[in-house]
């Protein structure tokens, strides 16, 4: 349970480094995501998870 909490909070630093680094940057970037079709956010969304067990995999083997 502390892996998963120390994970989740280092997500949130993550998360959080862009908005505060440049926010006018990322909310034109958010805005332009509502253009983009269901299927590339999906994909995209796979893509990320994909990539993410692979680390987790390499990592913790």
């Amino acid at each position: 349970m502390r892996d998963f909490i120390t994970a989740l909070g280092l997500v949130l630093i993550l998360e959080g480094l862009p908005y505060f680094l440049a926010p006018g940057s990322m909310r034109r970037w958010v805005a332009s995501i509502v253009d983009l079709p269901d299927e590339m956010l999906r994909g995209t969304g796979f893509v990320l998870m994909a990539l993410g067990l692979g680390v987790v995999y390499w990592v913790r083997g």
